[in-house]
């Protein structure tokens, strides 16, 4: 029970230790990752549509 008391208060003094970031840091960063996001999405639909039209086009898929 002493080291579960023990390990219980070395997280809480390493919690202080964090530096969280600012609101406004979060939602940039955020922001950042969606537009990767959507740019990752449509260039693999765009890359699907083009080889679906390529295979199509050699009548290797219905």
């Amino acid at each position: 029970m002493e080291k579960f008391v023990t390990y219980f208060k070395g997280v809480k003094a390493e919690w202080g230790k964090i530096t969280w970031p600012d609101r406004k840091q979060v939602i940039a960063q955020t922001m950042v990752v969606l537009v990767i996001v959507v740019a990752f999405t449509i260039y693999t639909y765009g890359l699907d549509v083009l080889f679906k039209g390529i295979l199509q086009a050699f009548k290797l898929v219905g």
